[in-house]
């Protein structure tokens, strides 16, 4: 096991109600005047949005909207939230929706305490020193944003997607609430369960040492999210099944299940950075093809993880077995594992591929997956 710091300040309220104390907690902090940033129409009709602002609203809190942020999150959108808390003088920005709405929400915080254009943070042309104070209701559980410091958005000009990391962007407060993800859809609860279980098996696969306690801790979480995803596909007003899917994917990527991990990387997560930047496919539904071709290119680099992948996970005896069995389950369910599913035809591929490089650099494992191996790779999922 590698020696590690666990740093994670981020207090997660966790359970049915808890966005009624959303007033007291930013109160608590000082915060007389937020930004207050979604995505869909769907918590005014809900009734979401009536509820915070109301309780904002009894603490004596003021709020500027932002709505409309879409999946795949731009960062034009960004730029427009940066310009709006600057104008509007805000303390802090409170993010109510799922991953997208979060991601959006950091790097507006971090964006108002920067002087050059947002995008060059994702560049790497600056560091986050400091951010606004952020604080989350979580409306989609899939992305862990809520509990880590980290963010992804696509520049729509450039068709680029990328990401920034911080300890300023921990949120300060997140409320995660499963009784609120009651309204996801069918299609984006399969797309969360891929997105959760891309993150728990890319240090479990790529790490060049990974113990045994977290080979064991993700085994549990994939576990769990393949039965509860099961189980909300049954009968989506199961809130047990809804409640330990949503911590299954805070956890997922917390820093808890690579902690004491070393020499990981997340090339499934590069790949399907370049799909969505391309083709604005969502986030999950990329991974869920990228995953198993890669896992079939991949899994003779380290037989033994993937052999016990298979056993514990699948109750299968091989490799190749276990992969076939993920790739399976995601039919099961629905969500693609075919290009052609997302209309990505082979005549894509010299263009995804080019796109990808950008993006494997980023992750420092450009030397592995040059053009040629991203092509191999997506050749096998057409």
């Amino acid at each position: 096991m590698e020696n590690f710091t666990y740093f994670n300040p981020t207090r997660v309220e966790f359970g049915t109600g808890k966005e009624q104390l959303i007033g007291e907690i930013l109160a608590a902090r000082g915060i007389r005047k937020v930004l207050l940033c979604y995505g869909s129409e769907r918590i005014k009709r809900e009734g979401l949005f009536a509820t915070v602002s109301g309780k904002l609203a009894e603490q004596g809190i003021a709020w500027v909207e932002l709505g409309g942020i879409v999946s795949n999150p731009h960062i034009s959108t960004v730029r427009k939230g940066v310009a709006l808390a600057r104008a509007q003088q805000v303390d802090a920005v409170l993010a109510v929706g799922g991953g997208s709405v979060l991601d959006s929400a950091k790097a507006i915080a971090a964006g108002v305490h920067y002087d050059g254009d947002v995008w060059e943070l994702f560049l790497g042309k600056a560091a986050i020193a400091s951010a606004l104070p952020l604080f989350t209701i979580l409306t989609l559980a899939a992305t862990g944003s809520e509990m880590n410091g980290s963010a992804v958005v696509t520049n729509e000009d450039t068709q680029e997607k990328f990401f920034i990391a911080a300890p300023a962007l921990f949120p300060q407060v997140s409320i995660v609430d499963p009784q609120l993800m009651r309204g996801v859809s069918r299609d984006y609860l399969v797309y969360s369960a891929a997105d959760v279980i891309a993150h728990l098996i890319e240090a479990y696969f790529t790490a060049s040492v990974h113990p045994k306690l977290l080979s064991r801790l993700v085994e549990a979480l994939l576990n769990t999210v393949i039965e509860t995803t099961e189980a909300l596909l049954a009968d989506p007003a199961d809130y047990d099944a809804r409640a330990e899917f949503a911590w299954a994917a805070t956890l997922a990527l917390n820093g808890l299940t690579f902690s004491g991990a070393a020499g990981f990387s997340y090339p499934n997560h590069a790949i399907e950075h370049a799909l969505s930047a391309l083709f604005n496919v969502p986030h999950g539904a990329g991974l869920s093809v990228v995953m198993p071709a890669w896992m079939k290119w991949y899994h003779s680099r380290n037989p033994a993880q993937f052999e016990r992948f298979a056993r514990q996970v699948f109750g299968v005896d091989s490799a190749e077995q276990g992969i076939a069995a993920l790739e399976h389950w995601f039919d099961k369910i629905g969500t693609p594992t075919r290009l052609t599913q997302l209309q990505i035809s082979a005549a894509d591929l010299p263009a995804i591929a080019e796109k990808v490089q950008s993006n494997v650099r980023g992750f420092g494992i450009a030397e592995l997956y040059t053009p040629a191996v991203v092509t191999d790779i997506l050749n096998s999922a057409l």
